[in-house]
């Protein structure tokens, strides 16, 4: 008998051993692997930035890939425009690709295609940005290349009128695509009666009228070496570059006749649009509070509390096992066909909310329970929840800066948003200093009893009337 006893304590005193040693096991296998993902986060390539003597920046991040990308990152966009000349800043960019005084627009697409290089723009309300990826070894010609069309452009009349008609075209796209209509839509409301009210494209009547003096006067304006960054990443050897943009773009002013122009600032007003289409199938629609702009602190907890929202579409997996409440919600109650949550951040201003497409019936139910969700982030958010939107958002983060072009563009857009580029170290400690405690306050402060905008467009007879909307913006408490 004491022998069994004593065989079957040996049994589960080895059976003990065995699984503490596994628990340790575990225990260093996380802790090496948060070690190893906080090393690299220090191991990243560290971003060299310096000021020319015109007071552009030259900001690079040298991987030693064999590839690079390198870009003009402008401080201007519609923001910067007025009723008259808005759309100017798309159509500029539409015009730097059409020949310069030193090439014609086909020896400037023989000269890119001859490097294996892609050259492209785009214009936002904020930015402007023109930028070619390359072999690391064509970095210079790129260059080249960039400040020949920023400085050179010659706007014959034959190609300014050729644009107008794409332009014009590009807006019938543009019409054609739901959610940036509901966009445009929400931004008119949000901020009516301000430069962020207005399209980046521009009324139709502008885009009739602009002239090559209106062009040429908005670089004049706007083109200055201060709102300029000229940004690498890649196979970029920073002390080359900044050699190669000295004299490239030592002709580019560096001061202003008069004052330098200023951002002008945007309030937001609650109110709505409703374009209500009962052909259509579907209901798109759109409802945002005020966020917060780039530099405030508060920008990283409603990242938290939008990644806590999340997304979903119906062609998804996962079911009602989303981690997402709302995205549950609309899986068991067919409530829309996908959502999106959004943080669209500008200078000193944002909008934090969501977009959703449903059937006309559904409308309503998607809107209480949207908002339901909102009301929960203000009182009772778990830490759980937090923890898990934490670790989404960092691989979110991280995978967006996969590959030498999205490293370019976070360089130049945290250059000119930040005035610095926000280590990935830092930025990973701003995320894991987010607790429960300060979504819940954030959220009060931004989301709780507030004035939301609404923009919907399609068959929206169920969207419930404004007054509901935002008497649903608090929670009645005894």
């Amino acid at each position: 008998m004491s022998s069994r006893l004593l065989r079957s304590t040996g049994a589960l005193l080895k059976k003990y051993t065995n699984k503490t040693a596994l628990v340790k096991q575990n225990r260093w296998r996380s802790t090496a692997a948060a070690a190893s993902y906080e090393q690299t986060l220090l191991n990243v390539p560290p971003t060299r930035v310096t000021v020319l003597d015109n007071g552009m920046r030259v900001a690079t991040e040298d991987t030693g890939s064999p590839t690079a990308t390198v870009g003009l990152w402008i401080d201007t966009g519609s923001r910067f425009e007025s009723d008259s000349n808005n759309g100017v800043a798309h159509f500029l960019e539409h015009m730097a690709f059409k020949g310069t005084s030193k090439r014609s627009q086909t020896d400037l697409e023989l000269e890119v295609e001859n490097m294996g290089a892609h050259l492209n723009a785009y214009t936002s309300r904020e930015q402007t940005v023109f930028y070619a990826k390359c072999f690391a070894d064509d970095i210079n010609g790129a260059a080249e290349i960039l400040s020949d069309i920023v400085q050179n452009s010659k706007f014959g009349e034959v190609e300014i009128e050729r644009e107008r008609g794409v332009i014009l075209r590009e807006m019938q796209e543009v019409e054609s695509n739901l959610q940036e209509v509901v966009f445009d839509h929400l931004h008119a409301v949000a901020f009516q009666g301000t430069p962020l009210g207005r399209t980046i494209l521009g009324p139709t009547k502008n885009i009739k009228s602009i002239s090559r003096a209106d062009l040429v006067d908005y670089i004049t304006t706007h083109y200055k070496g201060p709102r300029i960054v000229l940004a690498g990443a890649g196979g970029v050897d920073h002390d080359n570059l900044v050699k190669v943009a000295g004299e490239l773009f030592s002709g580019l002013g560096g001061s202003y006749i008069g004052d330098a122009t200023q951002v002008a600032p945007c309030r937001f007003t609650g109110s709505e649009v409703r374009v209500r289409d009962d052909s259509m199938p579907l209901a798109h629609t759109a409802i945002a509070v005020e966020g917060a702009g780039w530099s405030d602190p508060d920008n990283i907890p409603l990242m938290v509390a939008n990644t806590i929202i999340g997304s979903w579409d119906r062609t998804h997996g996962g079911g009602a096992n989303n981690a997402s409440n709302l995205a549950v919600a609309a899986v068991s109650g067919g409530l829309c066909h996908s959502f999106q949550a959004f943080n669209t951040c500008y200078k000193d201003t944002g909008l934090w909310g969501c977009y959703f497409v449903c059937e006309q019936g559904m409308v309503e139910d998607f809107v209480f329970n949207l908002q339901s969700e909102w009301m929960r982030l203000c009182t009772n958010v778990t830490e759980f929840e937090v923890e898990r939107a934490k670790n989404v958002l960092r691989t979110n983060l991280l995978l967006q800066l996969d590959g030498t072009t999205p490293v370019c563009e976070d360089i130049g857009r945290q250059m000119l948003c930040y005035n610095r580029r926000i280590p990935l170290h830092e930025l990973d400690a701003r995320i894991s200093a987010v607790t429960a405690d300060v979504i819940r306050d954030t959220c009060y402060r931004y989301i709780y009893d507030k004035c939301p905008a609404v923009a919907s467009v399609g068959p929206n007879e169920g969207l419930p009337d404004y007054n509901r909307i935002r008497s649903s913006m608090y929670w009645l408490r005894v």
